[in-house]
């Protein structure tokens, strides 16, 4: 019996993207070479065993991965209002419990110092729900009523995550709830005017937190309408900084500048592994080279041809699961693929863009590289999901 289990579960991880195999694998294992990079000349010792920790959840991660790719995504439906009220849970819990750690309490600590991050988990369980829901055959995508509840339900998520406070965590939700509703059916005109509305309310936020001081209101004045925004202080500090990176560089524009460098000093091929300057020295801050911007260590390390070769990777993982999303023909994995390439493309999008000086610095990881287990594990989940997917829609199986 448990020799059939075991040749069944080989069976299915054959018949699974192999290739999306092998750039799962190279991407985790580049991701712990350059944590151990970013934090081995650290003196602080709770940083350097890193990459150890990253080993283990990365084996954790495997194990998450096999587990789905070997179930039937299809039963997540039975499960996935208790998937998405658990999520909801957590993050309430996380509000009266949580640890605070550089100004925002996003995480439940379990045992020595390891935690979990509820708003990660909410993320796919938001997704789970949401193509559960707009993927059933009797439902009308087509009304407003609709589209108003699909909003509420993201809304309940992304607004407990606003309380840790953690902006660039929400701002993941809103976009792939879009795109997913878009894929379903949900009218453009609808979609379209929500993020024409969405635009108009960014503008009014910047405006608000960068006009008053160009008409010249005084420092009070400029306070209480920065205010008005909900913005925590480093969060309008890091927006403000990144129009006008002169306004605090040894503060708030910080590692902005030192993630700079370290891109563009790495060059074409980089300094080589172990020899990114502005890490060994420190400029580059080791608590989050290996986390938001574990990017620019590669990239000074390798240059602009391993930044380049990361990117690829990222690309040709993307590609495999949107192009699964077009081979099935079942409107819930066709839903799920869609939701984990969106919310994977922007974690990657704003990463990146953030570590080059494109965006303000928000906080998002890049998936399979930057330390975390709750993201791994969440990430490595989704992977797994959209291999489950691939190995039903295969006609040469008989897993359907």
């Amino acid at each position: 019996m448990i020799k059939n289990r075991f040749l069944l579960l080989l069976q299915t991880l054959w018949h699974a993207n192999r290739f999306m195999h092998v750039v799962i694998a190279v991407l985790l294992t580049a991701g712990v070479f350059f944590i151990y990079s970013s934090t081995y000349i650290s003196e602080d010792a709770a940083i350097r065993p890193l990459y150890n920790r990253q080993l283990v959840w990365i084996v954790v991660g495997l194990i998450l991965y096999i587990g789905f790719t070997v179930s039937d995504y299809r039963q997540l439906k039975r499960y996935e209002w208790a998937i998405f009220c658990g999520s909801l849970a957590l993050l309430v819990l996380v509000l009266f419990v949580g640890r605070t750690m550089f100004g925002a309490k996003r995480w439940i600590m379990i045992y020595a110092g390891l935690g979990i991050q509820p708003s990660e988990l909410a993320k796919l369980a938001t997704i789970i729900l949401l193509a559960g829901r707009l993927s059933e055959p009797g439902r009308n995508r087509r009304t407003p009523q609709e589209l108003l509840l699909t909003l509420l339900l993201v809304a309940l998520p992304a607004a407990l995550i606003l309380q840790q406070p953690d902006l660039g965590t929400a701002m993941v939700f809103l976009p792939t709830a879009f795109v997913i509703m878009f894929v379903a059916g949900v009218p453009f005109r609808y979609i379209g005017g929500l993020a024409g509305a969405g635009f108009c309310m960014v503008l009014l936020l910047l405006s608000a937190l960068l006009l008053p001081a160009r008409l010249g209101a005084s420092e009070e004045m400029q306070e209480r309408i920065a205010s008005w925004t909900g913005l925590s202080g480093y969060q309008r500090a890091r927006i403000e900084v990144f129009f006008n990176p002169a306004l605090d560089p040894l503060g708030a524009g910080w590692n902005r500048r030192q993630s700079e460098i370290a891109v563009g000093s790495g060059g074409i091929r980089g300094k080589g592994y172990l020899q990114g300057t502005q890490n060994i020295l420190g400029y580059l801050p080791r608590s989050v080279a290996p986390t938001d911007f574990i990017y620019s260590v590669i990239a000074e390390e390798k240059g602009f041809i391993g930044a380049s070769a990361v990117l690829v990777a990222f690309a040709a993982l993307l590609g495999m699961v949107l192009a699964t999303a077009l081979r099935t023909l079942d409107a819930h994995g066709r839903l799920l693929c869609v939701g984990v390439a969106t919310f994977m493309f922007f974690h990657v999008f704003i990463n990146v863009a953030m570590t080059v000086g494109l965006m303000p610095i928000t906080g998002l990881p890049l998936p399979l590289l930057s330390y975390g287990g709750s993201f791994l594990m969440v990430v490595m989940s989704a992977l797994g999901i959209v291999q489950s997917v691939y190995v039903r829609c295969d006609r040469r199986t008989s897993y359907r």
